[in-house]
């Protein structure tokens, strides 16, 4: 039995030997100025002179808002955070997971398990208490300073609308000439009312869901920062450009 026990604990401590490797923390001093990383997941920094306004491009396959996003710095001040990653998806502790769903460690336990089912629950709690540790620094470095805004972009194919979110919206502007598609999400009530005055429709989220999922624009509400999602379908990038237009000028 003694002998069984060390073997198993052998395996436990290479698995999380590895998974500690794999988060990349072992080389983070490495890192080069321009990037910063969230446990293995690069993000690239961008800076256009300096602004209280962050951007941030979480999903690889979502390249419209990536183009969206380098047009938009490219006009306008502000330090935009872009992925280094192809797919939605990507590699954490041997599964891949749901960027955006790893800023609370709820959501980031959902998002593990669900393409890898056969955790042991001592290997997924030291990857999420890794994920505890990541997530503080890359959010200081993410979120802007006091009074700033986090601005994301997002894409949408089919399926996913304006009414998704109706449900966990305290207020709503919507505009029937508008594609359901196309909206801007925001969790400030000062922001809502100044961008509800525009052409798109603009939903507020600001309280808490009972289930958080792990998603940025919850983080920001527990944080109390000024966020804002604009979301359009994918491959209309003049819509969003003028929706990244339209934030930056109501939102000076």
């Amino acid at each position: 039995m003694h002998q069984l026990y060390k073997k198993s604990l052998l395996l436990n401590n290479a698995l999380r030997a590895s998974i500690l490797f794999t988060f990349g923390f072992a080389s983070l001093s490495a890192n080069p100025s321009d990037s910063i990383f969230f446990s293995n997941i690069e993000f690239r920094v961008v800076e256009n002179a300096v602004s209280s306004h962050n951007y941030i491009w979480i999903h690889g396959d979502e390249k419209t808002a990536e183009m969206a996003l380098k047009y938009h710095l490219q006009h306008y001040p502000g330090k935009g955070f872009f992925i280094q990653s192809e797919h939605r998806e990507v590699s954490v502790a041997g599964t891949i997971v749901d960027p955006n769903r790893l800023f609370s460690r709820k959501g980031a336990a959902k998002a593990l398990r669900h393409f890898k089912t056969d955790w042991q629950e001592g290997d997924l709690k030291y990857v999420l208490d890794l994920l505890d540790t990541a997530r503080i620094p890359f959010l200081d470095a993410v979120f802007p300073g006091k009074g700033g805004l986090l601005i994301a972009v997002h894409n949408n194919s089919q399926g996913y609308n304006v009414k998704k979110e109706i449900p966990n919206s305290r207020m709503r502007s919507i505009k029937p000439e508008q594609n359901p598609r196309d909206f801007i999400l925001c969790t400030d009530e000062a922001d809502f009312h100044q961008l509800s005055n525009g052409p798109f429709t603009v939903i507020l989220q600001d309280e808490m869901p009972a289930e958080d999922n792990g998603s940025l624009s919850w983080a920001a509400i527990r944080k109390g920062i000024r966020y804002v999602n604009i979301e359009t379908r994918l491959g209309w990038l003049s819509q969003q450009k003028k929706m990244l237009k339209f934030v930056e000028d109501t939102l000076k």
